[in-house]
């Protein structure tokens, strides 16, 4: 069974292939990457978003992002999707 210290930290930078610089409330840098769950339900992560993650006790200077936290402070632009004229657009066209 795996043992996990969870921490909480804020992105600083953003790197390729997914991973991410973190700084920890002590003024720890980590590096991290982002676990499975978020990849998969397409979470956005940007510099300034507090996320919480899970360190392995061996290597602390790694981590895996589980969580983005719900903050204000950070502006999230992000785009309004659109998926063309709605119906009523379209059948008033004539």
């Amino acid at each position: 069974m795996a043992e996990y210290i969870e921490v909480v930290g804020k992105i600083i930078a953003v790197l390729p292939s997914t991973m991410f610089r973190v700084e920890l409330p002590n003024k720890h840098v980590v590096l991290a990457h982002i676990s499975g769950k978020l990849r998969k339900n397409f979470i956005k992560l940007m510099i300034g978003d507090v996320v919480k993650m899970e360190m392995s006790p061996q290597d602390l200077q790694k981590a895996r992002i589980t969580f983005r936290m719900k903050n204000a402070e950070a502006p999230r632009n992000t785009p309004i999707r659109s998926f063309g004229p709605s119906r009523n657009q379209r059948t008033n066209r004539r």
